[in-house]
């Protein structure tokens, strides 16, 4: 269930970013989650956002 919460937190998320996914939000997320040390493959980089997505889930829960 939470898997399922976390898919739809990212959904949200790009539905309320116009699913500007190169925009000024998403380049300020990927600044602050990473700062210099971003994920070098996109399988950790899919994988941390997965993570961040599940927390969000688990906050927005109450």
């Amino acid at each position: 269930m939470l898997t399922l919460r976390a898919v739809y937190e990212l959904l949200r998320l790009a539905v309320i970013s116009r699913f500007r996914l190169r925009g000024p939000y998403w380049r300020w997320r990927m600044h602050t989650a990473f700062g210099r040390g971003m994920p070098t493959s996109r399988l950790a980089l899919a994988r941390s956002v997965f993570e961040y997505a599940t927390w969000v889930a688990r906050m927005r829960r109450g």
